[in-house]
């Protein structure tokens, strides 16, 4: 095992605390709910996690399934969701996380359960919560499986932010701050400082280390056979361009990655997100066994309710950007002007520039190009 308390330089150091501090900043307001009381008697869930950190705890959602889930109010570790997947012969490993220290609790989590080899660990995403531990992963002789296009895109959207200067990187979004001219739109533009501020920390407290079993979408989908239990990954778009879930068909367990977010709002700012295509994919998972249970990439472990919440949520977001497309207000305002409903008051978001804004701007595109 790598030593995760040596060989930090104090510029990585400090780099470290400061995503911390961007990421407490953010997320202490958001503790994980509890499991949904409609899987309280799914016999697949244990009663509680078989261990548990704070920052994340894994409990057993099937045989041979784990799901780790994440508790940002506690930590940014590991940010978001994952898992593995045991069999008699080998295991597998789902998400590289924020951190190595992510990477590692997974891994430590795994060997109390079983000595089998690790066949591979898969970000379901290119996303810097779901890869920049995958230098753990490395470390330990474990390959690194991805979407294809997952590397390059990881290269292209953090390598730049290593070394670069903060206030480069930031000035952008602090001047929107200070030129706000109402106070919605500064609250708006202050959550998506926050937000990029915990980016850049975590880009610079972080060795890039990229996927090296590419998974292209024409080979998907594709079967891992772990001796008696096997899973099948599939590609599907929605959140990033390099979305995998892996599914379990003969437990109906679905590990989504970030097509799903359970009880908080959508993270949509991706430049190749698509909000139809995300909503095509949902209408795919509600489609899916009534009994299906869903590991989201994040929130709590749900059933079908899981899904029809987002989908409504999504339906909401498209419903009163429509009125205002129809208006004619313009997309620049009209990306401030969403009103969060009383149903959904409890639903966190991350960044009002990562999640609301770009869902109602890609919308307008859409309708736009097919009055094209």
């Amino acid at each position: 095992m790598v030593d995760l308390t040596t060989g930090f330089s104090r510029r990585q150091f400090l780099a470290s605390t400061s995503c911390f501090g961007a990421f407490h900043a953010i997320a202490k307001f958001i503790p994980l709910p509890a499991l949904a009381a409609e899987l309280a008697g799914d016999s697949r869930i244990s009663q509680g996690p078989f261990v548990d950190k704070g920052f994340a705890s894994v409990r057993k959602v099937g045989n041979g399934l784990y799901a780790t889930i994440s508790d940002t109010s506690k930590g940014f570790q590991t940010t978001c969701n994952g898992g593995f997947l045991v069999g008699k012969d080998a295991a597998f490993l789902l998400e590289g996380f924020a951190s190595p220290a992510g990477a590692s609790f997974q891994l430590e989590a795994l060997r109390m359960v079983s000595p089998v080899p690790v066949q591979g660990a898969l970000d379901t995403h290119y996303h810097f919560d779901h890869s920049m531990g995958n230098s753990f992963y490395g470390a330990n002789g474990v390959p690194l499986w991805a979407h294809a296009a997952t590397a390059k895109r990881m290269v292209d959207a953090y390598a730049p932010l290593q070394g670069a200067e903060k206030e480069t990187v930031l000035g952008p979004f602090e001047k929107r701050v200070k030129d706000a001219k109402y106070d919605t739109e500064r609250a708006h533009a202050q959550s998506d400082t926050d937000a990029m501020t915990s980016i850049f920390a975590a880009a610079n407290a972080s060795i890039l280390s990229l996927p090296n079993h590419p998974l292209h979408p024409a080979a998907l989908p594709f079967s891992i056979d772990l001796g008696g239990l096997t899973a099948v990954l599939e590609s599907y778009p929605g959140h990033s361009g390099t979305d995998i879930v892996v599914r379990v068909p003969e437990q109906n367990v679905v590990y989504t990655g970030d097509l799903l977010f359970h009880g908080l709002y959508p993270v949509c700012f991706d430049q190749q997100a698509t909000i139809s295509g995300w909503r095509q994919t949902l209408k795919k998972f509600a489609g899916f066994d009534k009994d299906t249970l869903f590991v989201p990439g994040h929130g709590q472990v749900c059933g079908q309710e899981g899904i029809a919440s987002i989908r409504e949520v999504f339906d909401d977001i498209a419903g009163q950007a429509e009125k205002m497309y129809r208006a004619g207000v313009p997309v620049e305002e009209a990306q401030h002007r969403y009103v969060v409903p009383g149903k959904f008051k409890s639903f966190p978001i991350w960044a009002w520039g990562f999640v609301i804004g770009p869902a109602i701007a890609k919308l307008y595109a859409e309708w736009k190009a097919g009055q094209a």
